[in-house]
């Protein structure tokens, strides 16, 4: 198994604090130390190419991470966020989508074919095809505006059981090119 093998080598880099990628385990060290006090809930997609504390440049115990296909609300993922907003005192909730998102790509593949994913993707395609429909199958540029789309329809469902003043909730596209990150209106 090399990919363990990889993962097991590169825990031993950061806990030897030689990590090839900017984090070292003094931080871990230092924010275990006390209480939590993270400043955001991100949300994003499981995708490998967005990892969430390295694009905003955070280190440990400064956000929460909370993940899934497209950035999907889930029981597990809502579940996160009540707890970030209700015991750690979260101020704010990020909703991050990016562009060429794989699941929105699937979602829109097999709308445009008339079938629907079998198991556990049929619930992602059930989440994200509304943003793809809001947007039209014929729409210009519809990747684009269905994740678009999709991120403020995850900011409106959040706002259902975030409380208004004591929680911002903003969405946001991450551009894979770029490595830009452009808040949503």
């Amino acid at each position: 198994m090399e990919a363990l093998s990889d993962l097991l080598a590169g825990n031993r880099r950061f806990v030897g604090g030689r990590p090839r990628h900017g984090h070292h385990v003094s931080a871990a060290a230092a924010a275990a130390s006390g209480d939590q006090q993270p400043s955001a809930v991100v949300i994003g997609c499981i995708d490998s190419r967005v990892p969430l504390e390295a694009i905003f440049d955070q280190t440990f115990g400064s956000i929460c991470v909370v993940r899934s296909g497209a950035h999907v609300l889930d029981l597990a993922v809502r579940g996160s966020v009540e707890f970030a907003l209700g015991q750690l005192r979260v101020p704010l909730v990020v909703v991050l989508g990016h562009e060429r998102c794989g699941a929105v790509g699937l979602t829109i593949e097999a709308l445009r074919a008339g079938q629907r994913p079998d198991g556990a993707m049929a619930y992602l395609f059930d989440q994200i095809a509304p943003a793809v429909l809001d947007v039209g199958l014929d729409a210009e540029d519809l990747q684009s505006r269905a994740v678009r789309r999709h991120v403020e329809r995850t900011v409106e469902q959040l706002g259902t059981f975030a409380v208004p003043g004591q929680v911002d909730i903003v969405g946001a596209v991450y551009d894979l090119d770029s490595g830009k990150v452009a808040l949503l209106d």
